[in-house]
């Protein structure tokens, strides 16, 4: 493989865009925040590209919608197509966020954003109040922090929030349940649809939709995709929110759980080099479908190959226990993995119930995890 310099350019066929496009997406990405309705702006925050191309428009949009006490991670802050700092330039992998979460704390930070490389997913890190450590967060749990917050800015926008097609919520079909009982308790449509923007985007009516890794459209008139740095401003607004009223996003969660009851979720993913193997284990499923999941009979069983009328066929399998417990498994679209996502449900009557509530939510994560895993012969 020869230099970059070596590569012949063709003479015609391609345009350099006007710089008047990153000026026009910077100044309409700012003017998102709404600092008349969410005044809060004292917020110290950690920003890192990973080596991408969109730390310099990330820190200008940040900076121009009123946070101004943003660090940029220096080792990560340029591009570099060789991504020193990291494995694997993905804000999801183990390790990638630890020069970020160094930076945070030796500067008591407030919150960490990672936008991955092309600057359309955005990760949050915050130190969790229980344990005083730096975690990062899933992304179900910031895709329902981001939709309480849009219902708020709905609500501050005197936006039409009736269930008539006008303001609708949506989120992939593997993504958590907790959106879909956020928009009903205001009165918001709700869609799941298959994975990947190509199709959350296509909902009618979308205000917001998300899924759990890492995607976020919180302005489909702006951009109807996902987009790390739209998301990164709402993100800091509802942690500024959260902070001016004594409270962390770790508190606002809560606040959800105990609304709506703990989701918790987890994913089991199984390499493969021989791409049969994938075939091979979804038959076996099908052959021999599992009759519970941690001691939970299954009621509800989908083969989402057959598609439906609200969902086009697609290969995977959902099954739904008596307790809500649900289980996805598919093939990914993009790897030569299976992918298994697991949630599970939990009430809680009070704040003094959360811990339990989690210790056994977590208990019951592992316990469906062992069961996926004998279901497919692992």
């Amino acid at each position: 493989m020869g230099t970059l310099e070596s590569i012949a350019l063709a003479e015609n066929g391609w345009t350099i865009l006007d710089g008047s496009i990153t000026a026009d997406y910077q100044r309409s990405t700012a003017a998102l925040a709404m600092p008349e309705r969410f005044p809060g702006r004292g917020l110290r925050i950690v920003l890192t590209p990973l080596h991408g191309v969109g730390g310099g428009t990330a820190l200008a949009v940040l900076k121009a919608a009123g946070f101004t006490d943003v660090t940029l991670v220096a080792e990560q802050a340029d591009p570099d197509p060789e991504f020193p700092t990291v494995s694997f330039p993905n804000p999801e992998e183990p390790g990638a966020l630890d020069l970020a979460l160094e930076a945070a704390a030796r500067l008591d930070a407030d919150l960490v954003i990672a936008n991955d490389p092309d600057a359309d997913r955005a990760a949050v890190a915050a130190k969790d109040p229980d344990t005083g450590v730096w975690r990062m967060l899933r992304g179900d749990e910031v895709g329902s922090l981001l939709g309480a917050h849009m219902v708020a800015r709905l609500a501050a926008a005197d936006t039409v929030t009736e269930a008539d097609g006008r303001g609708v919520f949506a989120n992939s079909i593997v993504s958590s349940r907790l959106l879909a009982r956020i928009a009903a308790a205001a009165g918001l449509a709700h869609e799941e649809t298959l994975t990947g923007f190509k199709w959350i985007s296509r909902v009618p009516g979308l205000v917001y939709g998300y899924e759990e890794a890492l995607g976020y459209c919180v302005a489909p008139d702006l951009v109807k995709d996902k987009d790390g740095i739209s998301a990164a401003v709402l993100i800091a607004e509802l942690a500024a929110t959260a902070k001016a009223a004594g409270k962390t996003v770790f508190d606002t969660l809560d606040e959800l759980y105990l609304q709506h009851g703990l989701h918790a979720s987890d994913q089991l993913s199984i390499r493969v080099a021989d791409l049969g193997l994938l075939d091979a284990m979804m038959n076996r499923l099908r052959v021999s479908p599992p009759e519970s999941f941690g001691q939970s009979a299954v009621e509800v069983f989908t083969d989402l190959a057959e598609g439906s009328a609200h969902l086009p066929p697609t290969e995977g399998l959902l099954y739904i226990t008596r307790n809500l417990t649900r289980v996805i498994i598919r093939p990914s679209g993009t790897e030569p993995k299976l992918k298994c996502y697991l949630e599970v449900i939990h009430h809680v009557g009070s704040a003094a119930e959360l811990p339990a509530a989690r210790q056994a939510a977590r208990a019951s994560l592992d316990e469906v995890l062992h069961d996926v895993s004998e279901a497919l012969g692992l």
